[in-house]
């Protein structure tokens, strides 16, 4: 363990780095999530730092989780269950996220779903960005969620890109947490495009800043609950300069507890998922 920290130890560096910003009540951070659980397991401390701050905190979530085939074998028991199953499913995973976001001081106002489609981002980016994508499960093409930002909107790369550039323009950050394009997940991959996109189109390119979940088998390592140690430097981004964000016990605390509110993932991956309740976040400039 000693030995595998040492190793990775050259990869990060101190959050008195200046790689990221300066948190205060000015700052106005958007989190970009490309599930219900994400935002909680990458960004928890820093979010909860900008709010003791007196900063505003906003999420969007790009999917509402509506296409996890392993969600769905616990959840449903089955791949076969009906188009309305999926999308309770789906309502199930946004009120957890409400659930555990609000847990770290957002408010509901803050939260936003664009509800696109899960396990499709990737294709909506490189396809024609006016063809229509279905969902998997749910069959939709339009955004089915009433409680979405912009609810009946359709299934397209240009779409997509639309919502989110008005949802920064509704935002106006001064900080923006994404995910990277390192990320071996389609989802996060896309997400980490999608984000770099508009936020170069918006101007605020700068002020990027990027997180990762999947690096592939065994990280973060070690796997499981480990409270006391930082989360080590994922090896998809070696040459990367990773920021070591450090999360005080309080901090540290809510965050394991807001984890926890993911009821239905945390019956799928809880190992997985409490990997990342540790003594600090990892993030790094553009890649």
């Amino acid at each position: 363990m000693l030995l595998q920290l040492a190793t990775l130890a050259p990869a990060l560096s101190q959050e008195s780095s200046g790689t990221l910003p300066s948190i205060d009540a000015n700052t106005s951070l958007l989190v970009i999530s490309p599930h219900p659980d994400d935002e909680t397991l990458c960004c928890a401390g820093v979010m909860q730092r900008v709010r003791a701050a007196g900063g505003r905190v906003s999420i969007v979530w790009i999917t509402s989780g509506d296409g996890s085939v392993l969600s769905m074998l616990i959840a449903e028991r089955s791949l076969l269950a009906s188009r309305d199953a999926v999308r309770d499913l789906a309502h199930r995973r946004m009120e957890e996220a409400r659930a555990a976001t609000s847990l770290l001081g957002i408010p509901r106002n803050q939260q936003f779903f664009l509800g696109y489609p899960d396990g499709r981002i990737l294709a909506l980016l490189q396809g024609n960005p006016s063809t229509l994508q279905a969902a998997r499960f749910t069959g939709e093409t339009h955004v089915p969620y009433a409680d979405a930002v912009f609810p009946g909107h359709p299934y397209t790369g240009k779409s997509l890109e639309q919502d989110l550039e008005a949802l920064l323009g509704r935002v106006r950050p001064t900080l923006v947490l994404a995910p990277s394009i390192l990320d071996t997940h389609p989802d996060h991959h896309a997400s980490g495009i999608l984000a770099t996109r508009v936020a170069d189109r918006c101007g605020v390119g700068a002020k990027l800043r990027y997180w990762i979940v999947h690096d592939g088998e065994g990280w973060p390592r070690p796997r499981g609950f480990m409270p006391a140690i930082p989360l080590s430097a994922p090896t998809t981004g070696r040459a990367t300069a990773w920021v070591s964000f450090a999360l005080t016990e309080e901090e540290a605390g809510r965050k394991h507890d807001a984890i926890q509110a993911y009821h239905t993932q945390m019956q799928v991956m809880a190992p997985f998922l409490l990997s990342f309740a540790r003594t600090s976040e990892l993030y790094s400039m553009r890649p």
